[in-house]
């Protein structure tokens, strides 16, 4: 008779539980499980070794699965895999990067001895995991010491998680050429024979046209911007996480914005805001009040808060900052538009992306206050209008420029009396066409009212 601990299920269980089932089981054994004898005392050792681990014993955990890979002698197995892949994994928390890397280069060197699916599921883990670095350099050479395994192993799923890790990487290092490189290489690896796109693998698809709109939005580079833009909204059968898109609706939405196609801006930024929302993002809020922006500068007055998706974020320190800044443009309130903007610096100004266009908004608003002060007058002072709008004489004179050039009002400028002084003809013609009209048809009601009267 034997006693035997088995630790059933526990190779699958998450590193952050420590497992509590314990079943025993009575075995007639012979003398020739010697080799079944050794995996269990690997694995008794292993766990032993991850105990002490969670009860962050790690000098203890550290020696534990060293013994387990000395039990191993010269046949890496199992147990080898999940005691480096634990080690690695602890000697990261402690930022002991040099060690840790040279733990995991032993580990990649299991990756033909136990399953594909348990090595690339381990390997997806890891490579997550160590992905929450702040060391560039460190995630470098992980990044590169992965690949480099990876290339004799054929498992082109972890091959493309991987690269797209460096290649974010990159994004974030704002090194483009080298980013450009590996996106070159992602995208051949989704082509077909004949060098089109391949359906079967859209979601990767979206994922590598993602991170390439965003390149090209930080570089600016709209034309490059729009053709990659339209590519990925060709693609269909595809099932992309919602962040991914909100991404790349993200960056349509701002390039229509560059383009002044605030109808477009609105629907994408629209779409981004909801799959921020669905996948949890803080950068809804942000897409919220890019939505506010562009309705603010396509001059509509749309509520957008009436769509059921935005209403619960309506009271949202950022978005009331906003909302109040559009209900003051709208009514032309430009005191009250100016003094949001001033005491929400934060909220607002500190996006440069919003920033870019608040002199739109100001141009635009004060133009509407300024068509609205001078309407009653055929001449009024600069100087007076200045005052109105709160803003120097030779900015009143730039806008009253771009006035009269655009035609919007038939006026001239004295300059040397500092007098707008505008062109009233039209308005007198109209008004004596009218009466001209009205007399005629004056004329012709007495005609007939005197023939009725002879007729009579």
């Amino acid at each position: 008779w034997r006693t035997r601990r088995n630790f059933v299920g526990r190779a699958t269980m998450s590193d952050n539980e420590m497992e509590q089932d314990e079943d025993y089981e009575f075995d007639y054994e012979d003398s020739d499980q010697d080799q079944d004898d050794g995996q269990v005392d690997m694995e008794n050792e292993y766990y032993t070794a991850k105990g002490f681990l969670q009860d962050g014993k790690l000098q203890e955990a550290l020696e534990g699965f060293q013994k387990v890979l000395d039990m191993q002698s010269n046949t890496k197995g199992e147990w080898g895999f999940k005691a480096l892949k634990q080690t690695a994994k602890a000697l990261f928390r402690q930022s002991r990067y040099t060690e840790m890397m040279t733990r995991y280069e032993e580990l990649l060197q299991y990756l033909q001895v136990v399953t594909k699916n348990q090595s690339e599921k381990v390997m997806t883990k890891i490579v997550d995991f160590v992905s929450g670095s702040s060391d560039m350099d460190f995630l470098e050479k992980f990044y590169d010491t992965t690949l480099q395994a990876l290339r004799d192993s054929q498992n082109e799923r972890l091959w493309f998680k991987t690269n797209m890790k460096l290649a974010k990487l990159w994004f974030d290092k704002q090194e483009f050429n080298r980013l450009q490189r590996i996106l070159r290489d992602l995208h051949r690896s989704c082509t077909t024979d004949a060098g089109q796109d391949d359906q079967k693998k859209g979601t990767q698809l979206l994922e590598l046209y993602a991170l390439e709109i965003q390149m090209h939005t930080e570089k600016k580079d709209n034309k490059k911007l729009r053709a990659t833009y339209e590519q990925a909204m060709k693609v269909k059968s595809a099932i992309p996480h919602p962040l991914i898109m909100g991404v790349i609706h993200e960056c349509g939405g701002k390039m229509h914005m560059q383009e002044r196609d605030w109808a477009s801006a609105s629907k994408c930024l629209f779409d981004a805001f909801k799959n921020y929302d669905e996948a949890g993002n803080q950068k809804r809020i942000q897409c919220l009040k890019y939505l506010i922006l562009g309705k603010m500068l396509s001059m509509e007055d749309a509520n957008i808060f009436e769509a059921p998706e935005v209403k619960p974020y309506k009271q949202d320190p950022e978005i009331t900052a906003m909302n109040d800044l559009m209900m003051a443009y709208q009514r032309n309130e430009i005191n009250n538009f100016e003094k949001i903007l001033a005491g929400n610096q934060k909220r607002i100004m500190e996006d440069p992306f919003i920033r870019n266009y608040i002199q739109d908004l100001l141009k635009n608003i004060r133009t509407q206050v300024l068509v609205k002060t001078i309407k009653p007058y055929t001449r009024i002072k600069i100087p007076s209008i200045a005052a109105e709008l709160n803003i120097p004489e030779p900015d009143v004179e730039a806008l009253l420029v771009s006035l009269i050039l655009d035609r919007n009002i038939k006026a001239r400028i004295d300059q040397v009396n500092h007098m707008l002084i505008l062109d009233t003809t039209d308005d007198a013609t109209a008004k004596y066409e009218a009466l001209d009209q009205w007399r005629d048809k004056l004329s012709a009601l007495h005609a007939s009212v005197i023939n009725k009267a002879f007729s009579a």
